[in-house]
């Protein structure tokens, strides 16, 4: 099954939103993939971008081709170390936001459901109790909503762990798939303009400093 349909990534301009010595955050289009993918024709990315502007940017984490928002890079092998241990070891704190189809109760909660690839309709991911990793996301809801007659909610994402399409495969297991999301939805709850999810805020330490830092990015949606 194709990731979507064809690759024509966004040409905005790179929204930087801090650089030192050490670290880049930036803001990421949805529908820009994170790195290239095979072949030449997914060649264009947020890395390959980043690096036109700093040649020593290295990648630290990734973000899904449709998922916007808040990116950060190193900008040494001793950052990209460090950053990376701190994703691995849960130090860092993610928070998204998205749009859900439906009426997401109650008000907060917790998913803990197992996710594994979907062998046969990679890239899919499904949830498997037997062979799935561990991946934990809280949810709070921010408020309900009708849009063309249809109920959502929109939802604040906090994972606790970061498997592939986690937050997607986890609000579509609770019923409330997230809008516009080219392959969990289906009907009317795919019909949009792009994914409604996006990387709203990053926490994670300075590589030299440890200094606690926060990055921000608002939702277009």
């Amino acid at each position: 099954m194709p990731v979507s349909s064809d690759y024509t990534p966004p040409q905005d301009p790179l929204e930087i939103l801090h650089e030192d010595h050490q670290i880049i955050v930036v803001d990421k289009p949805a529908g820009l993939l994170s790195v290239p993918g095979r072949g030449a024709d997914l060649a264009d990315c947020l890395l390959t971008r980043v690096q036109a502007v700093f040649a020593t940017a290295l990648l630290v984490h990734r973000l899904d081709r449709d998922t916007s928002g808040v990116m950060v890079f190193a900008q040494t092998p001793h950052a990209q170390r460090v950053l990376s241990m701190q994703f691995e070891k849960r130090q860092t704190k993610k928070t998204y936001v998205a749009r859900l189809a439906g009426r997401l109760e109650p008000k907060l909660g917790t998913v803990a459901l197992p996710l594994i690839v979907d062998w046969p309709n990679r890239p899919l991911q499904k949830v498997c109790h037997e062979t799935g990793k561990p991946a934990v996301t809280d949810w709070r809801v921010l408020k309900y909503a009708e849009c063309n007659g249809q109920a959502e909610t929109r939802v604040r994402l906090s994972p606790k762990t970061g498997r592939s399409h986690q937050l997607r495969v986890h609000m579509l297991a609770l019923g409330h798939v997230i809008l516009g999301d080219p392959l969990y939805a289906s009907g009317a709850a795919r019909d949009y303009s792009r994914l409604m999810l996006h990387s709203e805020e990053l926490r994670l330490h300075h590589p030299d400093s440890g200094q606690g830092l926060k990055f921000r990015s608002k939702a277009t949606f």
